[in-house]
């Protein structure tokens, strides 16, 4: 199995913080977010992992060519330039580093309590799944999202509505950015087209969820995790 961490953003909201590091190197608990990821993707047998970049990636990625030994797992960074290439601009460009089987996506700044194991088994991999693009993990709308992005049917698909936030962790199959150039552009036309056609599902977190994308947040889950330190 393969994951891939969307590393590239600015962190604009999370200044002066990020002034001199590249968000996901943002310390939650004493570890970075992104040695949070690292850390979890491991324990559930992940380890080949691609990681993107563009603000800062080479602060980036000095800090995790010293961490991968660490983590006993095999990184590959995708560099991207000026500000990025968006979400679904940063997995297109991947795509040679990802391989041919689905593959696990999380973003960077977002934390998960606990395991990851609610990834496994891999969904894409089911014998009813053939039709299916993508799969969402959701999470109940937070304080800053209140009008939340999707709604789930009864039998696991996604569609329009208020009910869920993204959390920001999904699989995906290669087949679903084949034959895409490689430009800037976001995930949320994509996750709209497979609405329409039917070729996408979800699935709900049960585990605490943070967005860390301002340093109100990022306080948050410190206040969180100071008790907490083994999550």
């Amino acid at each position: 199995m393969r994951a891939m961490i969307l590393a590239a953003g600015q962190g604009k909201r999370l200044r002066p913080i990020t002034n001199t590091i590249p968000k996901p190197m943002v310390k939650a608990g004493g570890q970075t977010l992104i040695a949070w990821h690292l850390k979890k993707l491991t324990a559930i047998g992940i380890s080949e992992i691609v990681v993107n970049g563009a603000y800062l990636k080479e602060v980036l990625f000095d800090y995790l060519q010293q961490e991968q030994e660490n983590f006993g797992l095999k990184l590959s960074f995708s560099p991207e330039d000026g500000d990025g290439l968006e979400t679904a601009g940063g997995i297109i460009k991947a795509l040679p580093l990802l391989g041919s089987e689905p593959f696990l996506v999380v973003n960077g700044d977002v934390f998960i309590d606990g395991s990851y194991d609610f990834v496994l088994p891999c969904p894409l991999q089911d014998e009813n799944s053939a039709n299916t693009l993508a799969h969402l993990y959701l999470t109940t709308n937070p304080k800053h999202n209140t009008q939340g992005d999707y709604a789930l049917t009864k039998d696991g698909h996604l569609q329009y509505g208020h009910d869920y936030t993204f959390a920001g962790v999904a699989w995906y199959r290669p087949q679903a950015f084949s034959g895409r150039q490689v430009q800037r552009e976001p995930l949320r036309p994509y996750f709209d087209r497979w609405v329409q056609d039917q070729q996408i599902s979800a699935s709900l977190l049960t585990q605490k969820w943070f967005d860390v994308g301002t340093c109100e947040r990022l306080t948050e889950l410190n206040d969180y995790l100071t008790p907490n330190t083994q999550a």
